[in-house]
């Protein structure tokens, strides 16, 4: 596998975001963006800052206005280093003072602000108090697609990390996965998305046996034994952007059923990714999906969307899943993964990241999906 390192982002690219947010706060009729520590602030400003942290952080997004971002004078300098910090204006304070007297004031004391999802209440609750006739909305309702539409260089880095992904499922069919520990196959998975150049590995689920059949079962002590089928889905960051990929592999060779399972989910995969092209609503990939498998016999026992979309975290809007009417636009990325699982024998799920062309999809992801013979 190659490795190229993307040039960084700059103090342009992110001002074209902030602008982006700006236009989009007021064609959804906003007074402005507000901003905690957490993927939407290093997305608009490379600013990374805990998310846990008590100390008010705020980027104040106004139409009209220069963003601000209100940072504790003790992590001031830090702020000024981010690589947005030339687009910004920095308005500090200091421990002793109220920190929503320093924010009150950029705000418009009667309007309506986008949040970003894992703003503290205790802020959120703080800058009421200051503007009793204000109001907010979750930017993820308010402002879904931000994120959604990825350029040129953030598509470049979503490619490197699914490259890696798939570097490290070509590796992990070369271990033994009989008589070893889940835990023991999801560390390997952790090494080698590491080895790929993961700066972060944020899951590694391996589902043995019956724990397949738990879309989101964490790797545990069972062990792994001949027949089973295993769900490996696992992922994280490189150079910043996500990867996320879903493979499942047998112990030995599988039984008449288990192989049957697998093509249904494989022809299903492989109709939601070729559903994908601009124009198309959200819920028609998922609606791709679940007819196969509805047609199957399975449906009952696909019990999750279709897909989610990914950046610079591994879960973000859009979502295939019925009901979501935004229409596919290029430069959208996200997950096609259906799946069936099937309680107290086994599940099989298959997952590619995808994004919307001019004229249609391409997957980031290019490993076999036929299923996987491992010892």
């Amino acid at each position: 596998m190659t490795t190229v390192t993307p040039a960084p982002f700059t103090a342009d690219d992110y001002r074209a975001r902030m602008d982006r947010a700006a236009r989009a706060a007021a064609d959804a009729g906003l007074a402005g963006v507000l901003v905690a520590p957490g993927p939407d602030l290093v997305w608009l400003t490379g600013y990374r800052v805990p998310a846990d942290t008590e100390r008010l952080t705020l980027l104040v997004i106004a139409p009209g206005r220069d963003p601000v971002l209100v940072v504790p004078k003790l992590e001031a300098p830090d702020a000024a280093r981010a690589a947005g910090a030339p687009a910004l204006t920095l308005r500090d304070w200091t421990d002793g003072m109220d920190p929503y007297d320093v924010t009150a004031p950029l705000l418009d004391a009667r309007g309506r602000f986008g949040v970003s999802d894992n703003a503290w209440a205790l802020h959120l609750l703080g800058l009421q108090r200051q503007l009793p006739d204000s109001s907010y909305a979750a930017l993820t309702e308010a402002l879904p697609m931000l994120r959604a539409v990825k350029d040129a260089a953030e598509l470049e880095r979503l490619a490197a990390a699914g490259a890696a992904a798939d570097a490290t499922y070509e590796e992990i069919q070369k271990v033994t996965f009989a008589g070893r520990k889940e835990t023991d196959v999801a560390g390997d998975l952790a090494d080698l998305l590491r080895q790929f150049g993961h700066e972060q590995v944020d899951f590694t689920v391996v589902g043995s046996g019956p724990n397949g059949a738990s879309p989101h079962h964490e790797a545990g002590d069972r062990v792994i034994e001949r027949g089973d089928m295993v769900v490996l889905d696992f992922g994280g960051l490189r150079h910043g952007y996500g990867s996320d990929t879903s493979r499942t592999v047998h112990v030995g060779e599988p039984s008449a059923e288990e192989q049957r399972v697998h093509d249904v989910v494989r022809e299903a995969q492989d109709a939601a990714c070729r559903a994908v092209k601009p124009g198309i609503a959200c819920q028609d990939v998922d609606r791709v999906a679940r007819a196969v498998i509805t047609e199957a016999g399975y449906g009952e026992y696909f019990i999750h969307r279709t897909g989610h979309g990914i950046g610079v975290t591994t879960h973000e809007p859009p979502y295939m899943i019925e009901g979501e009417e935004q229409p596919l636009v290029p430069g959208m990325c996200f997950s096609v993964e259906p799946g069936i699982y099937l309680p107290g024998r086994f599940g099989v799920r298959i997952e590619d990241i995808v994004t919307v062309t001019e004229d249609g999809g391409r997957r980031l992801n290019t490993t076999a999906r036929e299923l996987a013979v491992v010892d």
